[in-house]
């Protein structure tokens, strides 16, 4: 139903000489959605890997073994 709408509309266009303008701005309006969409998902992914590297270096840190000994022994 929704493709005879769009033939319908694009013949209108054609009709009026004003096909190029309404492929011109579909075109604008693709292009668009389509970079938006591009710069958001790189936006995720560079957060999510900043995210999982500092989750790494802080468990890292975690499981290293002290650099010094305890001062104080605290078992007695």
């Amino acid at each position: 139903m929704m493709a005879w709408i769009l033939l319908v509309l694009l013949l209108i266009a054609a009709a009026f000489g004003v096909l190029g303008l309404v492929v011109k701005a579909t075109i604008f309006v693709v292009l668009t959605i389509v970079m938006s969409t591009i710069v958001l998902a790189y936006i995720a992914y560079a957060l999510v890997k900043r995210q999982a590297r500092k989750l790494a270096d802080e468990l890292d840190r975690r499981l290293q073994p002290p650099s010094q000994p305890p001062t104080q022994d605290f078992r007695y």
